[in-house]
């Protein structure tokens, strides 16, 4: 009875103290201050990533006047398309009102999927020699040569417009290369001219074959090509030609070939010196120079040559011209400007950057 009353100030026997903290404990929730090196280290890292976000920047910028630049350029185009003028003629903008010579490109691969192609290039033509300011038109050639049948229709084209306007002169200038199919376009011209060095000639008919029979073995391919037509599969690489099929192949280029022989003879006529001693339609190819000797061409020239043999000071391209392929070729040139002056300016560091790379 000597405890009752309790004493209020008095803890309960059930409830201890606690323990004091540990030093340690209470040091593990303080952050420890990073050392001189690695504030170092952060502060380069942060500045790297503002330098990236001002290069990013940069380049947004770039784009987006780019785009905007392309806009207008294309909404420039479309409008001087629109403005009267033939769209696609190649004469937009073009004072064809003066005495001039008439110039039409004939360059690459004579397919009609090219810019080589008869429709286009017979156009041009056409309305080179309709033109009543046109003193003469040149054929400005530089092209291996590739479809018989374009070619020929070319060929045919340009000795029409020779009959139609006797009064106009037509002349084939070959640059790099005027062979095979480019010649045969060529030899419809009233005259050919060469640089000492073109290449020129090749007359003649090719069809490239192949056969993979003992590499498919090698690698376990069979062929299963069904057909129905004897010789269907004339072609195949799988199997070698036959005798028969060999001889009919033959044929075929022997035919085209003489179509192509009775051009060149056609257009070239007596110029042409001792064809079968000198293997003119063999297939052979001559430099410019060597082909004036065999009579395939008359003169060494250029555009610019004969600009001034006709007293000519003004030449005018009648080839025809897609206005987008034209927008999209200056776009893909001042893109490419753009990014090379943009690398040198933002990708190759600064005296200051190159300090805090390391």
């Amino acid at each position: 009875m000597s405890n009752w009353p309790p004493d209020p100030n008095k803890q309960p026997d059930n409830q201890r103290p606690n323990p004091p903290e540990r030093p340690s404990e209470t040091l593990s929730l303080v952050p420890a201050q990073p050392s001189g090196r690695e504030w170092l280290l952060l502060e380069k890292t942060l500045l790297a990533s503002v330098e990236e976000q001002r290069r990013a920047r940069r380049w947004s910028i770039f784009f987006k006047l780019l785009t905007f630049g392309y806009i207008l350029l294309l909404f420039f185009t479309l409008g001087r398309g629109c403005s009267g003028s033939e769209s696609g003629s190649g004469l937009e903008g073009i004072d064809t009102s003066k005495p001039h010579l008439a110039v039409v490109e004939l360059q690459g691969v004579i397919s009609n999927d090219d810019k080589a192609n008869a429709y286009d290039i017979n156009k041009a033509l056409t309305k080179a020699f309709e033109n009543p300011n046109s003193k003469a038109v040149a054929l400005n050639i530089n092209s291996p040569g590739g479809s018989p049948v374009q070619s020929d229709q070319i060929w045919q084209k340009m000795m029409d417009l020779r009959k139609e306007h006797p009064d106009k002169k037509l002349y084939a200038v070959i640059g790099d290369i005027g062979a095979s199919g480019a010649y045969y376009i060529a030899s419809a011209a009233d005259e050919i001219y060469v640089n000492p060095s073109s290449l020129v000639g090749s007359i003649g008919v090719i069809m490239p074959s192949y056969n993979v029979e003992g590499l498919m073995d090698k690698v376990g391919v069979k062929d299963r090509t069904m057909t129905a037509g004897e010789y269907k599969d004339i072609l195949s690489l799988t199997r070698p030609l036959t005798d028969y099929e060999q001889q009919h192949v033959n044929n075929v280029l022997a035919n085209t070939h003489k179509h192509f022989i009775n051009a060149v003879k056609q257009g070239r006529g007596n110029r042409l010196k001792n064809p079968e001693q000198n293997k003119l339609f063999s297939g052979l190819f001559w430099t410019g120079e060597q082909s004036i000797a065999l009579g395939l061409a008359d003169k060494a020239g250029s555009i610019y040559s004969l600009e001034e043999k006709l007293e000519l000071d003004n030449v005018v391209n009648y080839t025809p011209t897609d206005p987008f392929e034209q927008l999209f070729d200056r776009f893909a040139l001042k893109m490419g400007a753009g990014v090379g002056s943009s690398i040198k300016l933002d990708v190759l560091p600064t005296e200051q950057n190159q300090a805090n790379m390391y």
